[in-house]
């Protein structure tokens, strides 16, 4: 093998990242007073007597989740506008100075322990209220300490997400994020918490409509790593081929060999930097009423649920709570067709019983009997790495052997979707691959439609 693969299969995930990868299908809640403006960007000087739901219910949004499968949970503690639904020491710009002075975070953390979901949180770096943004240092030292509140007062955290926004504060400053300040806080108190999008533990995967590469790749170069707003890890080289070729996560070709070897030889560094997907069930991110009859068809929400979390990447579908503070009938009823979708599809391995041949380059599964297939899923051993770059999936129909799918990536999890096919004996040959590939699960499963 040469040094150039043996230094792409030397980046692994680190546990964080594998527990992250493992949770396949996560929610963003978006909530807060854009809620109760009608917004999706507020400006910071909204009245918290604005914020008034009618009937809040953290409980019912977690049942929600739960039907459609999802596994954790984001809520979006503060968003652009400075408002908190937390019980904050730092400013009165919160939900504890409104009509209805509950603690959003602390409700919600209370559900997810009863139902079984993880939680996370989203804190803007931006924020529009707050009169020392763009101070540097004091404001910093202020976002720390709610920071510090957030990782602290609510128990475990999967995750802390923040995204890149950054705009002038009501002194007409911008701030330069301390970012490797505010990753301290998180490692510090929630250390098995991943930092997502603007952080070192999972990449934004480029677009907001649930999209995912071809060929998803985990191993990337490090200075991906800046481009989303972490300001001058150490992996960002002052080389001038890195600056004449910029990098960006909506970049199509972020890991193949070819693209990799020239990082490498430009001086650059490789990291483990897996994707998310992150998508909104309506148009907006927070609830509008208009927007009630425009929610996703489950058949297209099952489309991105299969090629993101069948496509080596986590899916982050977003579902905003309304102005009574429950998730919507709508939404609601959405997410339970989708579950029930899933389930359909995925509850029962038709692989179960086979016996299965694994010669490193060909996988070969005999079914006590011959079965219909819509789907075969593959699962490398990422602990290994990512190594698989070319495969094909064949069933021996009428004695030969019929090509019915062919990919590249296989990564965490690779669903293969087709027509349905009756066969008893099923072939993957593993066409091109970095080293000696590591399949750790195939299965194989019917959709009844």
């Amino acid at each position: 093998m040469s040094s150039f693969l043996e230094k792409l299969i030397s980046v692994r995930p680190s546990e964080r990242q594998i527990a992250w990868q493992e949770l396949e299908f996560t929610a963003f809640l978006h909530y807060g007073m854009n809620t109760f403006t009608n917004a999706e960007w507020g400006s910071g000087t909204e009245d918290p007597v604005a914020y008034n739901p009618s009937d809040l219910n953290t409980d019912q949004w977690c049942e929600a989740l739960k039907a459609a499968g999802v596994t954790a949970c984001i809520i979006t503690a503060k968003h652009h506008d400075g408002f908190c639904l937390f019980n904050t020491a730092h400013t009165q710009h919160s939900v504890m100075h409104s009509p209805v002075p509950v603690d959003v975070v602390a409700e919600l953390a209370v559900s997810c322990e009863k139902y079984g979901l993880k939680m996370g949180v989203y804190l803007s770096p931006w924020d529009r209220n707050a009169p020392t943004y763009g101070s540097g240092i004091p404001y910093d030292d202020f976002f720390c300490a709610q920071l510090e509140e957030l990782t602290t007062l609510y128990g475990p955290l999967y995750t802390v997400w923040f995204d890149g926004a950054c705009g002038e504060g009501p002194n007409g400053k911008k701030q330069v994020y301390d970012f490797e300040r505010y990753y301290g806080v998180i490692r510090k108190n929630q250390p098995d918490a991943v930092i997502s999008v603007c952080g070192p533990d999972v990449r934004w995967i480029g677009n907001e409509a649930g999209y995912t590469r071809p060929s998803e790749w985990s191993v990337v170069p490090a200075r991906l790593r800046n481009t989303e707003g972490t300001a001058a890890l150490s992996q960002q080289s002052d080389d001038n081929a890195f600056r004449e070729k910029p990098i960006s996560s909506q970049d199509e070709d972020l890991g193949s060999q070819a693209f990799l070897l020239k990082e490498i030889e430009a001086g650059g560094n490789l990291c483990w930097y897996p994707a998310e997907v992150d998508v909104s069930i309506r148009p907006g991110w927070f609830y509008h009423p208009a927007e009630d009859a425009q929610v996703r068809s489950v058949e297209n929400l099952l489309d991105i649920y299969e090629k993101s979390v069948g496509g080596n990447a986590v899916l982050l579908l977003n579902i905003p709570p309304d102005t009574r503070g429950r998730i919507s009938p709508a939404d609601a009823q959405r997410l339970k067709e989708l579950g029930e979708r899933i389930n359909t599809i995925f509850a029962d391995d038709l692989f179960t019983n086979a016996k299965v041949t694994n010669n490193n380059a060909e996988i070969l599964v005999c079914l006590p009997k011959p079965e219909t297939l819509t789907h075969v899923v593959i699962c490398e051993d990422i602990r290994q790495s990512q190594r698989i770059e070319a495969f094909t999936l064949y069933a021996e129909v009428d004695g030969s052997w019929t090509q019915i799918y062919e990919g590249t990536t296989v990564g965490f999890k690779k669903i293969c979707r087709f027509s349905p096919i009756k066969a008893q004996n099923w072939r993957i040959n593993i066409n091109q691959s970095r080293c000696t590939p590591i399949v750790n699960f195939v299965g194989g499963y019917y959709e009844n439609v």
